[in-house]
């Protein structure tokens, strides 16, 4: 069990019981007053009720705080409920409390507050769940306990048990579940559709026998005529590229799709690529523009995930244009080797002007693919009746700014860009999909 921190004490409070206690003796006096009884029986038994608060208040007063012991994951996973243990101990006499955790706020609770009657020296364990509903670094300042005086008199409030800091990290629990499969069945459980073509990637992998199907560049000819049989080369994807995921922490993300705001969303589709890319055997390196800045240089090996966990778990969209021209310069500057650089945003017509500056400059280099998520509110809008003008200018209002991003895009990809239109709920699998065609069709 851990230790009491010292806190400053509060004074006891008066339970409702004593409210009811007082009522009646007020009762009494009013009798006195009227002869239903004597003056001596009000006195003798406010007497006796004011012994019995004092007693009881200093009952109370020496009675020790329980100790508390917090059993709970120093890592969370955003939107995942997880369970949190209390383990309480009295030492002197038994005692009837209420407990609270004094948890994040803004979390959804399940199982508390909870009352509990603890024997002496009895260790009692209750458990609640939690759901953190925001990512980045919290605190539990304490166990929040309500102890009940002997005769039910009084209550005091106390804070037991020591402060603990927890992570809440972007939900990893897919990325868990992909290690069990290979590369190609993880890419099938995002949703990504994989168009294969056999035998043709840029890696020589191997010689084999001809196969139906097969080009007639595949065949080698020299390995035919000595073996007498048509042989033809087999070459897999190149596994020494490098995908560099450039994530926009601006005011284009703070919009939400239910719970999650969309950089959520675009955080847990960029874990789901990066994780997938580096099973390919491809270096994947982050890099945040925007608001919040981080930078993760390209790394190889599956164990490069944790290091893009690490440094994007506490970043947070801010209210803030995004310049994407200095994003860009930012990335040429650290980014030297040629790469595929997916730029996740939420594309409007007015960032037009330097959303084309800065791909030109990344496009010197690299290959680029812009992936712009819709709100899944504007779809809705335009799904719903117009039964009034209201709703005829709102949707109005909704086909013309669709109209204009949908300018936006084609201006892009006039510009030889590639553009991804997509909702939270398929970004991931577009991000997938596309990274795959890229290395199938051998663009780097």
């Amino acid at each position: 069990m851990t230790q009491d921190v010292a806190r400053p004490r509060s004074f006891p409070r008066p339970a409702p019981f004593v409210l009811a206690l007082l009522a009646a003796w007020s009762a009494l006096g009013i009798a006195v007053a009227f002869g239903f009884a004597s003056a001596t029986q009000w006195q003798g038994a406010g007497l006796v009720f004011a012994a019995l608060l004092l007693l009881d208040f200093a009952l109370l007063w020496r009675t020790p705080t329980p100790q508390v012991e917090r059993r709970l994951a120093d890592t969370w996973p955003i939107g995942i409920e997880r369970p949190v243990t209390l383990a309480l101990e009295t030492s002197r006499r038994a005692q009837t409390l209420d407990v609270f955790d004094l948890h994040p706020g803004g979390w959804s609770m399940q199982g508390l507050p909870r009352r509990l009657r603890l024997k002496r020296g009895e260790v009692a364990s209750l458990d609640y769940r939690l759901r953190a509903k925001a990512r980045g670094d919290f605190r539990f300042d304490g166990v929040q306990l309500r102890l009940h005086s002997p005769l039910r008199l009084w209550w005091h409030s106390r804070v037991a048990g020591d402060a603990q800091d927890v992570r809440v990290f972007p939900n990893f629990a897919p990325l868990a579940k992909f290690a069990m499969f290979s590369a190609d069945q993880a890419s099938r459980l995002v949703g990504a559709h994989l168009r294969r073509r056999r035998g043709e990637g840029t890696d020589f992998h191997q010689m084999r026998e001809y196969r139906i199907g097969d080009s007639l560049r595949q065949i080698d000819w020299k390995a035919t005529a000595r073996a007498r049989r048509l042989i033809s080369r087999e070459y897999q994807d190149e596994k020494n590229q490098q995908l560099v995921l450039l994530l926009d922490t601006g005011r284009r993300l703070m919009a939400r799709d239910g719970e999650l705001a969309h950089f959520d969303h675009v955080l847990d589709a960029a874990l789901v690529v990066a994780y997938l890319a580096l099973r390919q055997g491809d270096a994947v390196g982050l890099l945040a523009s925007g608001g919040a800045n981080a930078w993760v240089p390209p790394r190889r090996g599956v164990g490069a995930i944790d290091e893009l966990l690490r440094a994007t778990y506490a970043l947070q969209p801010q209210a803030v244009a995004t310049d994407f021209l200095a994003a860009a310069t930012d990335l040429s500057v650290r980014q030297r080797r040629r790469s595929l650089v997916m730029l996740v945003t939420n594309l409007r017509d007015e960032d037009m002007d330097d959303l084309l500056a800065a791909i030109a400059l990344l496009r010197k280099r690299h290959l680029v693919c812009v992936a712009s998520l819709r709100e899944g509110s504007l779809d809705a809008a335009l799904s719903e009746p117009v039964n009034d003008l209201p709703g005829a200018i709102r949707a109005g209002a909704t086909a013309q700014y669709l109209e204009q991003r949908n300018a936006a895009h084609e201006a892009l990809r006039n510009h030889g860009v590639m553009v991804l239109d997509v909702a939270c709920d398929q970004l991931a699998a577009s991000l997938v999909e596309r990274y795959l065609a890229v290395k199938r069709d051998g663009l780097l």
